[in-house]
């Protein structure tokens, strides 16, 4: 059901236009509360089954160690010219994504129902030149059909990775794109936007990169996808605390889900997004189509 604007309040003086991922937190975070939104949920499985790959991200992330950034002429070239620096569709992969993929598998397996552990080994056996393919069409929006099942875990795998080198970047040196709706790191949609509520991001609205885990600051009331600060209106499940809403654009009829942390200081851009598809259902059928993906939810993951 529509619901009223969020109330805005003044933010402060200065403004942190980039959050850089906490590679000590952001998966361990995120596993916990999928594990906690699992409780008493209609997907509480599929839930605990991410809240295991979730963790699996978490240590893969620990022992990958430091991972070298771009040369600093494709960075400085990159500041210049309004460019993302860590470029997900110009930059070459790092090959120990490859690496990570297996561990994450290792650590699923033990998990994972009959069906999505035969899927796994199968995965776990693939060629790096199909993994690289496999690659291709998720940042490229071309994937092959029969490839679909495995994207989840291809994201986990190169969200770890591209988590890492983001985390390696200094957040001084960057700034919201031309395009503002994607990520000034990595150059992907968002798969939230957030309302954050610490001490020194008060109150300010940040969109969440789906693949690197960046946040980058937007206005409030503002469509993150065409911008305009005009027929922007906001749809919750009804009985809900208004903690996670859909911000429906009539101009260019997208949606994205919206999270405030006032409301409930626990949410978690991934995880509160995968728990309340009964949300994504309502405003789909109100017309309105995603502008931005999880990446958990490309084909199916468990």
């Amino acid at each position: 059901m529509p619901s009223q604007p969020i109330d805005i309040l003044s933010p402060p003086e200065t403004v942190q236009v980039v959050l850089l991922p906490v590679r000590d937190e952001v998966f361990s975070e995120r596993a916990e509360r999928l594990k906690t939104l699992a409780y008493d949920h209609s997907l509480a499985d599929w839930l605990l089954f991410l809240s295991h790959l979730t963790r699996a991200q978490h240590d893969a992330l620990q022992t990958l160690g430091e991972l070298s950034l771009p040369e600093a002429g494709i960075l400085e070239q990159a500041r210049l010219h309004g460019m993302p620096p860590l470029n997900a569709t110009a930059l070459q992969r790092p090959k120990i994504w490859h690496e990570v993929l297996k561990s994450l598998i290792d650590s699923l397996i033990p998990h994972a129902p009959a069906s999505a552990s035969a899927r796994l080994q199968a995965l776990r056996s693939t060629s790096a030149e199909h993994l690289e393919n496999m690659a291709d069409g998720l940042f490229e929006g071309t994937p092959e059909p029969e490839d679909l099942g495995n994207l989840p875990f291809i994201a986990a795998a190169l969200q770890v990775v591209w988590t890492a080198w983001a985390s390696g970047l200094n957040a001084g040196t960057l700034a919201s794109l031309d395009t503002p709706e994607v990520c000034p790191c990595c150059g992907s949609l968002p798969v939230v936007s957030i309302v954050r509520s610490s001490s020194a991001v008060n109150n300010l609205r940040y969109l969440h990169c789906s693949l690197c885990n960046s946040e980058w600051n937007i206005p409030r009331t503002t469509c993150t996808s065409c911008s305009t600060d005009k027929k922007v209106s906001y749809r919750q499940i009804e009985g809900s605390n208004g903690a996670v809403r859909a911000e429906c654009c009539d101009s260019c009829k997208s949606y994205l889900k919206i999270l405030v942390q006032e409301k409930n200081p626990a949410v978690d851009p991934v995880a509160d997004d995968l728990a309340t598809l009964a949300l994504d259902m309502l405003v789909d059928e109100a017309g309105y189509s995603r502008s931005g993906p999880n990446l958990f939810l490309l084909g199916g993951a468990g």
